[in-house]
């Protein structure tokens, strides 16, 4: 009989996708017509492009879509338990390792779960883009080559303007996040992407070939500093710009700015940001009321705009919402509503009260963080997308977590409203800080210290201003790491010394030293919408080694498998929709194995009733 192995691939990408083909494969559609060759390039099929096309492409382009595509091999995740904080009752995670393992570590589990990712990628400024050369270079040259490895022998470096390929090196290293990313969205969900002016041209291009040009949501503008800081010329930048792009645009329903009326009167004057006559010229027009013309003249005499065209115009005079005020010698218009609730749309140009880096910084030295991070974005900035496009339910992904702003912003967000359980995942890479800086010297000798300790002390505080609201501000902390598991391929290849299994059975099955849990951890991963955060139970009425995760997948790690164990097994109410075991914990009882297998599938297919399972009893 032919026996269901736990899969040790986890991201057959390719065959997923040969299932759609605009949606997910835009830049397979240019113009309105199929370019062939493009979709045989995400079917994997790489060949040399002959005629030129309208599309976006850079050295090792190609290459870039290959890393997207293929398997993580040998790499889990690891429980740490002594940097977790409530983790028995938590739904959020925090990850440390390269974002672009991690995220194809979570495909199965996560794939069509997440309604809205924040990123905060570095900006390619020739000296804060910090990337994963092992993609560009060989193992001799990374080893004679200067730079930090990580905890696994990876090497990273900086990308300067001086190297060669600056730009596509970004683009290189973004294009493969993106791709994953865009699995990982529910089909309502969206992207948000923070961006400066050097690479917002390639990035719009970019996404617009992964996730399509129809599915442009919007080009956000934040004034992300206070002005002439830093400017070397006669232009002070002071803005940075947020992309906004969606899974499908037609699923998107963003919330609208509910305002209460009460018959108020509004100037129909434009004030604040673009009230000149020059930031909207169609919006100059005279309106005469009671035989008396008004232009919008601000008040120190200079020509400035309306708040809405001249039709809207029209139609609200016609309505008699419009009202004639004199002020001195001067004359304003102002418009009437009516009682109840307005809504109106949020806008790309993104008001001052949200805040600049330096709201960050403050923020920060509210948690006795002062000077650890530089640049952090301010919480109001990610509310801000929280509230637009999130629900109380909704997960939220950063994958360039940083100083974890964004879960300071979800626990924060969450906190004001008592049904509020938003759940966030961190991703950051474990980069090390500078032994000169401030964060060094307080013992933040990586950035993930930094973003672990901002989330304990913003839940803390929280939790203090609202000691009543039932806030997680935990977190179950994972480490990507080598595999726990010797899978089934390097038993076929005749790699494993079966006399192991008389002196100690575990290393017939497994790595030295690994441990239960994380070989639980590991299994899961290679299941489809099974949250990391859900519960790991021992059920110890029936082994010392058999655990029950999320109350449905049954992992039992037992070295022998009797027919008394399989009967508490077929006894368990509710019954586990899948059973795993091991293979070499049946010895040669080939007939105990047969019997397992029929009886266990037989239970849990019954107990399925009309919803068919799909392989109940797995082997590794």
């Amino acid at each position: 009989m032919e026996y269901k192995k736990v899969n040790q691939s986890m991201n057959n990408i390719v065959n997923e996708q040969v299932r759609k083909l605009e949606s997910l494969f835009p830049s397979a559609v240019k113009d309105g017509e199929v370019d062939f060759q493009a979709l045989k390039e995400e079917l994997g099929q790489f060949t040399e492009v002959g005629n030129e096309k309208y599309e976006l492409t850079w050295a090792e382009k190609k290459n870039a879509k290959k890393i997207a595509q293929e398997d993580i091999v040998g790499k889990t995740l690891k429980f740490v338990p002594e940097d977790s904080k409530n983790a028995d009752a938590t739904e959020n995670l925090y990850i440390e390792g390269d974002n672009l393992e991690v995220l194809k570590l979570l495909r199965q589990n996560y794939f069509g779960a997440i309604k809205m990712i924040y990123i905060d990628p570095p900006y390619n400024t020739g000296n804060d883009f910090i990337y994963n050369d092992s993609f560009d270079i060989s193992q001799a040259e990374s080893d004679i080559a200067e730079g930090d490895m990580n905890d696994l022998g990876v090497r990273y470096t900086v990308n300067t303007k001086s190297k060669n390929r600056f730009h596509a090196k970004w683009l290189n290293n973004i294009y493969a996040r993106l791709k994953i990313a865009k699995d990982l969205l529910t089909e309502d969900g969206v992207i948000f992407i923070s961006v400066d002016d050097n690479e917002v041209t390639n990035l719009r291009k970019l996404c617009e070939e992964i996730f399509g040009e129809d599915n442009f949501v919007a080009q956000f503008i934040w004034k992300s500093k206070l002005g002439k800081v830093g400017t070397t010329s006669t232009i002070s930048t002071v803005h940075e710009y947020i992309l906004c792009y969606s899974k499908s645009i037609n699923n998107v329903q963003f919330k609208m700015i509910e305002t209460p009326n009460d018959g108020r009167k509004e100037n129909l004057r434009q004030w604040g940001i673009a009230d000149r006559r020059e930031d909207r010229p169609s919006m100059w027009y005279p309106i005469k009321i009671d035989g008396i013309e008004v232009y919008p003249y601000k008040e120190d005499g200079t020509e400035g705009r309306w708040r809405v065209g001249e039709d809207m115009a029209k139609e609200l005079l016609a309505d008699g919402k419009l009202e004639l005020v004199k002020k001195g010698s001067t004359y304003n218009i102002y418009r009437i509503f009516d009682s109840g609730i307005s809504v109106t749309p949020y806008d790309t140009l993104l008001l001052d009260d949200i805040g600049t880096t330096a709201r960050g910084a403050i923020t920060l030295k509210a948690l006795e963080m002062s000077k650890i991070f530089d640049y952090s974005k301010p919480v109001e900035l990610i509310k801000h997308f929280l509230v637009l496009a999130t629900d109380k339910e909704d997960v939220i992904l950063d994958f360039f977590s940083g100083s974890s702003t964004t879960a300071h912003s979800v626990m924060e967000l969450n906190s004001e409203n008592d049904t509020s359980r938003r759940k966030w995942i961190m991703i950051q890479l474990g980069e090390k800080t500078d032994d000169k800086s401030e964060s060094y010297k307080n013992g933040y000798y990586r950035i993930c210290d930094i973003g672990k300790e901002r989330i304990r002390r913003a839940g803390e505080k929280i939790k203090s201003e609202h000691p009543d609201a039932d806030i997680d501000i935990g977190f179950k902390v994972f480490r990507v790491a080598d595999t726990n598991i010797k899978w089934n391929s390097l038993m076929d290849a005749g790699q494993l010394d079966m006399t192991q299994m008389e002196y100690n059975p575990d290393l017939i099955d497994f790595m030295p030293d690994a441990k239960d849990v994380d070989i639980v951890y590991e299994i899961m991963l290679r299941q489809r919408n099974v949250a990391l955060s859900e519960s790991l139970e021992l059920l110890s009425d029936i082994g010392n080694r058999t655990y029950l995760y999320a109350g449905s997948f049954l992992v039992c790690l037992e070295t022998e498998i009797t027919e008394v164990l399989i009967g508490k097994l077929a006894e368990l109410d509710p019954l586990p929709i899948k059973f795993i075991f091991r293979d070499s914990a049946f010895k040669d009882d080939i007939a105990l194995k047969d019997e397992t297998f029929r009886r266990l599938k037989a239970l849990v297919e019954k107990n399925a009733g009309t919803n068919k399972p799909v392989y109940t009893v797995e082997f590794i």
